[in-house]
């Protein structure tokens, strides 16, 4: 959704805003020394899809954000945006804003000036910018605070006015590096809704860089698990979280038990696993061991056993009207784990793919 004003600019445009098209990657690779932080990535994001890039620090996402932004420049493939090869142009001709973690207001204007500024760096109209940026304001629910300075705002406050910055030039591409890393929980979790709010809002490619397992489950359309420079899995959340296909991905993407099967090795979550069951249903497998750790989630209650054999599993149990508490399970005390063989999904032995199917493929 275009915000209102006419807007005067010399800044090369797209030939082509009709082209479907969004955000391809081809064998991009990019190395610092002998190292490839980004190795041959082939990636395909669809028009208007949240996506995000999600992997432990050094994974290489987000190099591979930078080179989207067009603050690196790769050392072999192509990048194209929207149907347009960007792969040696500079960022103020890419279409893209990008959105940081520590903010990067300027402390002496205002937030409407703050807003605004990268309008008059174009040369906007001083009444057309002030529109667009009161525009902003109101979609990120900041319109209250215009005459403020960032220094009087609150952590989540100086991010809403980041992002109104953004998003003001109304860009083809949102590029968002951790954005709510320098937030609390709570602010965290309601940052997490307003950008996905925002994003469908104005319809913009959203593309989301993040450690942050929960944040990328819970706002993405897709995303991409990476690993060593490379993607190791790609998948709506559902899809990468019940069927990992490396031991990798299952560990980092949630917590998994890896098991040893007579078909090779599987993952089997926590919460699939039934504790101190009575009567073990026909057909399940399970193991009976001593309880070594017991965490009290809130809504669940973490149980770690070590089995009598030697192996250790994890499971949870929700807490419900008091019962399967912490309480319920003493340390030292003798368990019964217990779980249906068909929730053991099978595992590679971790090889990295960086093939991506299209948005609505698995």
């Amino acid at each position: 959704m275009p915000l209102g004003g006419e807007v005067e600019t010399t800044v090369n445009q797209p030939a082509d805003h009709a082209v479907a098209a969004g955000i391809s990657l081809q064998g991009v690779t990019k190395r610092f020394g002998s190292h490839a932080a980004v190795d041959g990535v082939d990636l395909e994001i669809a028009r208007s899809e949240f996506f995000t890039m999600l992997g432990p620090s050094g994974s290489g996402k987000t190099t591979l954000l930078r080179l989207i932004a067009g603050f690196e420049v790769p050392d072999a493939g192509t990048i194209s945006l929207h149907g347009r090869e960007v792969t040696g142009l500079p960022p103020y001709l890419r279409g893209v804003n990008t959105v940081f973690q520590d903010y990067a207001l300027f402390p002496h204007l205002s937030v409407l000036d703050n807003v605004a500024y990268g309008l008059r760096v174009r040369r906007v109209r001083k009444s057309a910018r002030r529109a667009k940026a009161r525009e902003a304001l109101a979609i990120t629910h900041m319109s209250e605070f215009e005459t403020r300075r960032p220094g009087q705002l609150s952590g989540g406050q100086r991010q809403r006015v980041a992002l109104a910055r953004a998003i003001v030039n109304e860009p083809e591409v949102l590029l968002l590096d951790e954005p709510l890393g320098a937030l609390d929980l709570k602010l965290r979790q309601g940052m997490q809704v307003e950008l996905k709010r925002i994003q469908r809002q104005l319809g913009i490619t959203f593309i989301y860089v993040t450690h942050d397992q929960e944040e990328a489950l819970t706002m993405s359309d897709r995303l991409a698990v990476f690993k060593d420079g490379r993607i190791e899995q790609i998948g709506a959340p559902a899809d990468v979280y019940e069927n990992p296909r490396t031991e990798f991905v299952a560990t980092f993407v949630g917590t998994s038990n890896v098991l040893e099967s007579p078909v090779g090795r599987a993952v089997l979550r926590p919460e699939r696993i039934g504790i101190d069951v009575a009567n073990v249903p026909s057909g399940f497998d399970s193991l009976t061991g001593t309880v070594i750790d017991v965490a009290y989630l809130g809504i669940m209650t973490r149980v770690t056993v070590e089995a009598n054999d030697g192996r250790t599993m994890s499971a949870v149990s929700q807490n419900r009207s008091g019962a399967n508490t912490a309480a319920s399970f003493a340390l030292k005390s003798t368990v019964t784990l217990s779980w249906d063989p068909a929730d053991a999904v099978a595992i590679g032995a971790g090889e990295s793919s960086s093939t991506v199917p299209n948005k609505g493929e698995s």
